[in-house]
Parts: structure tokens; sequence; C-alpha cells
């Protein structure tokens, strides 16, 4: 058969940078086709290439045979080519009916534009389990549904092949899940799916075949039934990859942070955090597992003194955290914090990489006096960090938005360790990660424990969480449901991150 799309010698530099380097791949009519790779591998270029995002510097992209020149967003949409964007290109005050129809008005009038699209909504809605509330504002609607919307609108919109750039990098598990059988519903009624995604476990769960790039070339092509998550990650790696976590048994120390009967209420006065008592002591990793939105951030931000508690105390190497005690007073005293979302918290995407990697820095008398700094030892710091840390380019002067999800987490963490601080929060570290970074970065947090760091580690990924954590505590609706040890059942967790506690189970 005609493959669906077929991509011949396509080639793309972005300056010094070989992006996509004579790519060539044939994706089948019907199937779900993976294209996997670390970040920076090229894989997203690609994609952004046949959405006529960008324009290859040369090669050839074919439609069901034919050749194409695919110029624009608009010439992809019209060949039945739709894109789910790792971060949603939805207007946020608008209605999800709005949303689906922009861009596709059909003429001055939005009335009759906003009938069809209730009407075609309620039948892909029925017809691929895509239920939600037309009349729902998207800004408040939860990120699973948000992606719905932007199913819908390709769909709405006539995509016969339908693009998905690290879907599941927001989703809980049962989202997730959702999301798959979504995907197969619309393999199975003929629509071919590409998914770019750095998650072997979700390849292997849902993929017909699967491509792997790797520093800008396809390397390998696998049928999925044939492969398995070791062989895929030895070629997207180029090396045998370590996908456990290996660590002696942790010797704790003193308590570094003891949280007492910790409460925070929103401007709705609904406890979010909610009598939350711990400890973490030099030496050990506490992670704390739990669905996304059940009060972890908040703990994170009063723990780091972005937000004020409404009761309890929280004790920071035996001096309370006061009302006055400001994340910079904290960064000070020890305190180094690798924040959930990187893009609003962690870096400032139009500064280069070297002003992003002093951010909460920038006094350190080795980058300068008083309000100037010495931008040669900036410059020297952030190389010093990239190379330590891995991070691709190792370009000081790039702009933070140029770099990878990965290695913009990288940049993140090497500002936050290399300050050597007593007590390491990190949130969400390896989200948006491919397996190589991932890899590095545990590799990272278990030698920071072993120095005798402190480290208090969020994470949505429960392999994550009972692979690095020398204790787990379980959060559900804002409270501690229990602490169990690394070796707990993945279903007591499982039960316990759902508020059901073992004796009710």
């Amino acid at each position: 058969m005609t493959p669906a799309i077929e991509l011949i010698n396509i080639d793309k530099r972005f300056g010094a940078v070989h992006a996509n380097n004579n790519v060539s791949i044939a994706i089948a009519a019907g199937t779900i086709h993976g294209i996997i790779g670390e970040n920076g591998a090229g894989k997203s270029t690609l994609m952004s290439i046949l959405f006529g995002f960008y324009q290859a510097d040369k090669g050839e992209c074919r439609l069901r045979g034919k050749p194409e020149k695919i110029k624009s967003s608009t010439d992809a949409i019209a060949l039945g080519i739709g894109m789910v964007h790792q971060h949603f290109m939805l207007v946020e005050p608008f209605t999800v009916l709005e949303n689906i129809i922009l861009g596709a008005e059909g003429g001055a009038l939005i009335g009759p534009a906003l009938d069809k699209a209730r009407a075609a909504l309620k039948h892909l809605a029925d017809e691929y389990e895509l239920d939600v509330d037309p009349d729902a504002i998207v800004g408040e609607l939860p990120v699973g549904l948000q992606q719905r919307v932007e199913i819908l609108k390709a769909l709405y919109k006539g995509a016969e092949v339908l693009i998905l750039d690290e879907p599941t990098g927001v989703l809980t598990p049962a989202e997730a899940d959702h999301l798959f059988r979504i995907l197969k519903q619309l393999r199975d009624q003929g629509k071919t799916i590409i998914l770019i995604t750095h998650k072997l476990r979700e390849i292997m769960a849902i993929t017909d075949r699967v491509s792997v790039m790797r520093r800008g070339e396809v390397v390998a092509e696998f049928d999925t039934s044939k492969t398995n998550v070791g062989e895929l990650a030895e070629a997207m790696v180029g090396r045998r990859v370590l996908l456990r976590v290996e660590k002696t048994r942790a010797k704790p120390g003193n308590v570094v942070l003891d949280v007492r009967h910790l409460t925070w209420r929103d401007k709705k006065n609904i406890a979010r955090v909610d009598d939350v008592s711990f400890t973490v002591r030099k030496g050990e990793i506490v992670g704390i597992a739990g669905v996304s939105g059940n009060g972890q951030s908040e703990l994170l931000d009063v723990i780091t003194g972005i937000a004020k508690a409404s009761s309890g105390e929280v004790i920071f190497k035996d001096q309370p955290v006061g009302i006055k005690d400001s994340p910079a007073e904290l960064r000070k005293r020890g305190l180094a914090h690798v924040p959930e979302d990187r893009h609003h918290r962690g870096l400032i995407s139009t500064f280069t990489a070297a002003e992003s990697a002093i951010l909460g820095y920038q006094s350190n008398p080795a980058l300068g006096k008083g309000f100037r700094l010495n931008r040669d030892a900036v410059v020297a710091q952030s190389l010093k960090q990239m190379q330590e840390f891995d991070v691709r380019p190792a370009d000081p002067h790039l702009k933070s938005a140029k770099f990878s999800g990965g290695n913009q987490q990288k940049i993140i963490l090497a500002r936050e360790i290399g300050s050597n601080p007593d007590l390491l929060i990190v949130g969400q570290p390896t989200r948006g990660v491919d397996i190589g970074a991932i890899e590095f970065i545990h590799r990272r947090l278990i030698e920071l424990r072993d120095q005798g760091k402190a480290i208090l580690l969020v994470s949505v990924e429960l392999d994550e969480i009972r692979s690095l954590s020398d204790r787990i505590l379980v959060m559900f609706a804002g409270r501690v449901m229990g602490e169990r040890p690394p070796s707990a059942d993945e279903r007591e967790l499982g039960l316990l991150m759902a508020g059901v506690g073992k004796e009710a189970a």
C-alpha cells in the first residue's frame, strides 16, 4: 500500500545546529507510528516541517504518494494533517466551541459556524469518547480535557493524519490510558497517528511501528511487536542505558526539614494543604507520590517561601521559616529549588542560557560586584555547568527557549545543585525529559544524597518515586494518606493515591 506520509531526504539547519540530517521516514496509513529520540534529536523539528511551521532546506514530503509543498500550517490542515502540540495552542478565555472553529469560521457571521461546530462536536464526542462541554471556558478546564479540545479541533478540520508531540507529559496515568483508547479508536477508523514521545513504555503499549532518531538522523526502525524497551533505549542513546536506579542503602543523619501540622488555604478558604507533617533528614530522599493537583505544588510553594502557611510550621535547619523569609533568604540559608514548571519559574525563555543559569544567584560575589555582573565570569560558569551536566548544545550564548525541554531541565538542575545546598526541593525532575537525560538526572540526585544532602522529591511518575526514594509519602486532597517504603506494593500505593486507605481497601 502507498504510505500515508513519506518524508524523503529532509534536511534542516538552524545556524550551526543540524536539526535534521537527510531524514527519510515512511508511515503506513491506518497505523500508530512512534518517533522517539533524546531531547534535541530532531523529532519535533521534523514534524514541524510536515505541519508547515518550518520549511526544509531540502527534501520532499509526499502524502498518499503525491509530492506536496507544505508552506504553512494552513496548507497542512487543508491536506488533512492535524497537530497537537506539547504546549497547547488554545485561547484560554474562549469557550471550547470558539476554540474549535478558530481559523475555520467560514464567513463574517459567527452564529452558523458555532451551530455547525456544536453538531459536529457531539458526533465526534460520541464516536471517539471525546466528551467535553462545548460551552466551558478552556482556561478553566483541566489539562486532560484541554488536550481533548486540541484533538477535537484537528478532527473538526478534517485531519486524517494526526501528529501528537509528547501528549502524556501533562496527563495523569488514568488520563493517559484514556488518551490511548481514543488513539486506538482513531486508528481503527482509518486515521494515521504519529506519536512523538520519549516514554518507551508508551511506545511499546500503543504503536505499530517506531522510528528512532539520534542527533538529527534516523538510526533505526522497528516493528514494535519485534523489539523491546532495552533495544529501543540503546538505539536512542547510542549505548546501553541503565533502566533502573542503582543505589546503596541510605544513611540518614540529622533532621534538615521538619514540617509540622502545615495547612495552606486558597482565596476560597479551601485547604489545599491540610495538616501535613513529615521530616527530611541528611542523606535521604523523601518522595511525595500522588496524582497531580492534590496539594503537592502548594506544599512546595510554602516550604520554599513562595506562599505563606495558613497555620502550622516549617523548620529548616532548626530555624522556623517565618512570614518574612523570602525564597531569596532561604536560598542563602542553603535551600535550593527545582520548580515543577520550568518555563514559568525555572528560567526566562528570552534570556541566554548563561543568564538563566544565574537566576537567584546573581548576587554571588564571584559573578561581579554591586549591580555590575562580570559577563565573562557568568559565561565561564555557565559553560562549566553545561559540560558537567551534558547540556546540548554547550552554548551559553544561546537563548533559553532554543534548548529542548530536557536540556532546559539540566540547566536548572546544574544551577541549583551547583549552589551546594543542604536541602534540595525537586518538583517533577524528569517531566518531558528523554531516557538518557533521565538516567543522568537520577544518578546526580543519588550522588547528592550520598554526599549527605537532604532531598524532597515530588513526581507524578510512580516508578520514579519508587526508584529514587528512601521513604514515600502519598498525598491525596491535600493530606498525607500514609508513609511507605519504596518496596511497597504498587497497588497499595495506587489506592492511597486515590484516597483509599489500606483498611478501607
